[in-house]
């Protein structure tokens, strides 16, 4: 089934005839479809380019970027997101263009300057409250725009971070402490000392005026963050909705290496993406996807989708679309799961434009380079079941914060490294690999543990 989303456009980009994209997940049938792609990628994709990274060797070439205004770029989001299931249709069907949902004004949609780092996304999106780390976060994360000022201005300001980062630490440790689970309360103290030394070091790192060396460590020391506000969770903060119970459910998080073989690049032949599943706020999709994962359902397949605005997989061999359940010998859908910024629990079924929650920040962003998401029939939002997305984000072109994917289609991860060198994918890139690395332990009602 192929589906196209379309919206009413500014005349800017409506006084040439629109191809309305379409995603070639079938091999047999990429070749017809990728010619309608190509004015859309020649006016509104350019290629992303990637920086150095230690496990995968970065491809050459860059390309220039045309500049758009912000309402145009919001707007070719809408028309390339043609994140859907199936078999694309290569007619020129009436329902291609019958979808005409309205289009929220962007001042509507922004908020506030937005998180692009994943890593800060994830830790934000934990459901604490809990001042005092937040306070001891903050200023850690600015390093990364005190590190873009040149010469000695820049690590005067890191310097500045830093300081800042410790005095909150040593006010506020009493706080945090007491923000602790019980259970994990020894744990989380043991890492806020090493938080303290760590933050020692960087200091001298500072004023040793080694530039090289504090990006690593600041990395180190925002894990340690990190890890104390996970400590901060309890227990699963919420009930999953009955009639999704029984469903593979990820209560917590887990992380996974992806492991790529490239082809035809003789700069990249492969990467492992490190990707990390939120199932605080998309326990039923995180934990699909996971199932999944332990059932080597993508081991061994290609890349279907690589496009320059995401790169997608997940569509098996054969007429299904989605992943057959053994036991029912049916297709295993899931249903749409958003959780809006604020809300205790994700809604179910319905987009945010549906339920008129137009000025809604959702938990989990499209942000981020490398935010992943699953793919649906776009005018069915219970259609979910094993193809994914991950959104290739460029800033100018997505701008964070006004990015209309949000609350349309259920993110549950990031990729927090390699996240660059997915832009280097292309369409028959073999996904070698899929391995849980942690928080397996998470993972309610598998099903791959059933025999069949």
């Amino acid at each position: 089934m192929s589906t196209i989303i379309s919206f009413n456009c500014c005349s800017s980009l409506t006084d040439s005839k629109l191809i309305n994209p379409r995603i070639p997940t079938k091999g047999s049938s990429f070749l017809s479809t990728h010619k309608s792609f190509s004015w859309w990628n020649r006016h509104f994709l350019p290629k992303c380019t990637s920086q150095k990274h230690v496990q995968c060797q970065l491809q050459n070439g860059q390309q220039k970027m045309r500049s758009f205004s912000l309402k145009e770029c919001a707007i070719s989001v809408a028309l390339a997101a043609g994140l859907i299931i199936g078999m694309p249709s290569l007619d020129s069907s009436p329902m291609a263009y019958a979808a005409n949902p309205s289009l929220p004004d962007l001042s509507v949609l922004i908020s506030g300057p937005p998180i692009k780092d994943p890593g800060a996304l994830l830790r934000y999106a934990l459901p604490i409250d809990n001042k005092a780390i937040r306070e001891v976060q903050k200023p850690l994360e600015d390093i990364t725009e005190s590190l873009k000022v040149a010469g000695v201005r820049g690590l005067d300001s890191v310097e500045r971070n830093v300081k800042q980062a410790s005095r909150s630490l040593k006010q506020g440790k009493s706080l945090i402490i007491s923000g602790l689970a019980e259970s994990k309360k020894d744990h989380g103290v043991e890492l806020l000392d090493k938080l303290e030394i760590g933050m020692e070091e960087l200091q001298q790192i500072v004023e040793g005026r080694n530039r090289d060396a504090v990006a690593p460590k600041q990395k180190e020391l925002l894990k340690y963050v990190g890890d104390v506000e996970e400590d901060m969770v309890d227990s699963f903060p919420y009930e999953v909705p009955e009639e999704y119970r029984s469903m593979p459910l990820l209560k917590g998080r887990a992380a996974v290496d992806m492991k790529v073989k490239v082809k035809d690049n003789p700069n990249l032949e492969e990467c492992v993406f490190h990707i990390v599943l939120d199932g605080y706020n998309a326990p039923v999709t995180a934990g699909n996807f996971l199932d999944l994962v332990q059932r080597h359902f993508y081991d061994g397949m290609e890349i279907q989708r690589a496009d320059g605005f995401v790169v997608q997989t997940g569509d098996p061999e054969g007429p299904a679309e989605g992943f057959i359940d053994p036991s029912t010998e049916k297709t295993r859908t899931i249903p749409l799961e958003i959780m809006v910024d604020g809300e205790k629990a994700p809604v179910y079924g319905s987009t945010l434009e549906e339920l008129g929650l137009y000025k809604a920040q959702t938990k989990l962003p499209f942000n981020a380079f490398g935010t992943m998401a699953m793919a649906r029939d776009e005018f069915e939002n219970n259609s979910a079941s094993s193809q994914v997305f991950w959104l290739l984000k460029e800033s100018e072109l997505t701008p964070s914060n006004a990015n209309i994917l949000d609350g349309r289609y259920a993110v549950f991860g990031y990729v927090t490294e390699n996240e660059d060198f997915l832009a280097d994918l292309k369409v028959g890139d073999v996904i070698e690999s899929i391995q849980v690395v942690s928080g397996l332990e998470n993972l309610v009602n598998p099903s791959y543990k059933i025999a069949g």
